[in-house]
């Protein structure tokens, strides 16, 4: 089945910006120059324990990895206190493959060597059984949402020598994580104050509650029956990997259900049929649809900005998010770069966000 005819399949078309990610996130990255004279940095890999996913009904584990980037004089200059910026990886890889994909801690290391100030990086890893927690806010898989606004920076404060204030902590995220940098950064300027979005997924909803042709009708009832018949989310996620895990892992975070075990989820179709209810559940996820509602939120804000490859065509969908934050006067840097999806994301760590965020938070 093709990626257009799954997507019509399932009326969700939303994942069609996460199969995106996931057919290409093994594209090998280009790798920047070694930055000469560059100081390494310490890696401390730790377990974050996450009160906001207690409970959750997928059997998510609630004690996360992360890794946490110190900087060169982090060791040497033990008075000193550092702001901190909260990295979110995409769809289909933990924090763990994305540090091979942005090519920390090498891309860090020459941030600083090109002039950034010093400041502590945190890679949170959000992956699910269904290889994304989309970082909403839900039943099934927790509140990812919540874990990553307030348990981690909670943590992050407690345990390293940081500025624990919104003027000293930034918000950047790539395709999935992308996503939630926009999701979470409308709903809490009281905790960040600086946002970099990277080529991020699912801004807008898509697809429709139009009927489908028979041939579609017929690959949504295949797919039903085969959600259906799962006893388990293992044993689902396990018959149906990369683009189908996509639409199960928006579905689980975006359509929770706590009545409909054993996957506490509903899906945007039933016999063939769109389900507007189910659908509005998904379209009001979307960055583009609330996005009215958090003005005031993204105002408070010292910077924002937004790049995209001009071969990757989630680009549409963030230069649509550029223009309602130029329409509401809220400034905003917006960049199409040459390169695909992944291509350049550590060129771009390396050579943007590193010194985006220098210039932008609190030291």
């Amino acid at each position: 089945m093709t990626s257009k005819k799954a997507s019509l399949a399932i009326v969700c078309a939303i994942a069609v910006g996460l199969s995106t990610y996931a057919t290409t996130a093994q594209v090998k990255t280009i790798v920047p120059p070694l930055v000469t004279n560059a100081k390494p940095v310490a890696i401390e890999r730790i377990k974050v324990h996450g009160e906001s996913l207690e409970g959750n009904l997928e059997g998510e584990s609630v004690d996360r990895d992360v890794i946490v980037f110190l900087p060169p004089s982090y060791s040497k200059e033990k008075g000193r206190r550092y702001p901190v910026v909260y990295a979110l990886h995409g769809y289909s890889i933990g924090a763990e493959q994305w540090t091979h994909e942005i090519l920390v801690p090498q891309t860090i290391e020459g941030g600083f060597a090109l002039g950034s100030k010093e400041f502590i990086v945190v890679l949170p890893d959000s992956k699910t059984i269904y290889n994304g927690s989309m970082y909403s806010s839900s039943t099934t898989t927790g509140d990812f949402e919540k874990f990553i606004s307030h348990d981690l920076v909670a943590y992050i404060d407690a345990h390293y020598r940081t500025m624990p204030r919104r003027e000293s902590r930034g918000l950047v995220g790539h395709s999935m994580g992308g996503y939630g940098a926009s999701r979470i950064g409308m709903k809490h300027p009281d905790i960040f104050a600086a946002l970099y979005i990277m080529s991020p997924c699912c801004l807008s909803p898509m697809g429709g509650n139009a009927a489908l042709n028979e041939t579609d009708k017929e690959h949504a009832i295949a797919y039903e029956k085969k959600v259906g018949a799962a006893t388990s989310p293992t044993e689902l996620a396990a018959q149906l990997p990369g683009f189908g895990a996509a639409q199960l892992a928006t579905a689980a975070a975006w359509a929770p259900n706590p009545k409909n075990p054993p996957l506490y989820f509903d899906l945007p179709t039933k016999d063939g049929v769109p389900q507007p209810d189910i659908q509005a559940k998904f379209a009001a996820n979307s960055p583009l649809v609330f996005i009215d509602q958090y003005i005031g939120n993204l105002k408070q804000y010292r910077a924002i900005s937004i790049d995209v490859g001009d071969q990757d065509r989630l680009r549409v969908d963030a230069a649509k998010l550029h223009v309602v934050l130029d329409n509401y006067g809220i400034a905003n840097s917006f960049e199409i770069y040459p390169g695909t999806h992944t291509s350049a994301v550590a060129d771009r760590f390396q050579n943007h966000v590193m010194l985006f965020f220098s210039k932008n938070l609190s030291f």
